[in-house]
């Protein structure tokens, strides 16, 4: 139900941002879980593929998206449940706010999290498999995967945050309507780390934008449905 009297979309967003942020700065429990998570993923892939060094840039793209996508869901699951967990979500549904605010708060401090693994990973990567990963083209296909990633995920995480099963259920949703924001970035990195030129990713990187514009909109206009119980 919309509420009168609500605060700024803006305010009560950079609010919750705030929260999720501090919150997390004190506890340090769903940031750690997504760092160890990654790193294992990262130790795993370098044990297990024993390969010479230009087959382990061909797999590159594959390898660190998989890394993202699986310590990504991770902290999606953990976010919206600690919210329902400590009591938390009903508190912000019945704040007299727009409730997209709720959504957006969410998406930010979730992407701040992933990013955060990013950056992180990047350079642990670069030691193991003896990769040059900090080149701008793979960095925007990295920022644009992660946004349109998250995007997707806060929604599905707020409508299976209720179940018990949330989490098999928000995996089990969220992989084939991210579908094409993991191909787009996977073929997207690996173009860039071959050597491609511009023009032969450039559609990969307009999938991406196309894909972020998108289901943030979406996102935008449902959300208050999603919430409502």
């Amino acid at each position: 139900m919309k509420t009168t009297g609500r605060t700024g979309l803006w305010q009560a967003t950079r609010a919750i941002v705030w929260k999720d942020l501090t919150a997390e700065l004190r506890s340090r429990e769903l940031l750690s879980a997504m760092l160890v998570f990654a790193l294992l993923v990262i130790f795993s892939f370098n044990f297990a593929l024993d390969l010479d060094p230009k087959t382990r840039g061909s797999v590159t793209g594959g390898v660190l998206w998989v890394t993202f996508i699986f310590a990504g869901t991770l902290g999606l699951n953990r976010s919206m449940a600690m919210e329902k967990d400590r009591g938390c979500l009903d508190g912000l549904l019945i704040a007299p706010m727009d409730r997209t605010a709720i959504y957006f708060g969410k998406s930010i401090a979730n992407l701040a999290f992933m990013l955060i693994v990013e950056a992180v990973v990047l350079p642990l990567y670069s030691v193991l498999y003896n990769v040059n990963l900090f080149r701008g083209g793979l960095l925007w296909f990295i920022l644009l995967g992660s946004v349109g990633y998250i995007a997707v995920g806060t929604l599905l995480s707020s409508m299976t945050v209720q179940a018990r099963t949330r989490e098999m259920l928000l995996p089990i949703l969220l992989f084939p309507v991210t579908l094409p924001v993991l191909i787009a970035a996977v073929k997207g990195s690996a173009g860039v780390l071959s050597g491609l030129p511009f023009a032969d990713v450039q559609p990969w990187l307009n999938l991406l934008l196309v894909y972020d514009v998108v289901f943030v909109a979406v996102a935008f206009m449902v959300f208050d449905f999603v919430v409502e119980e």
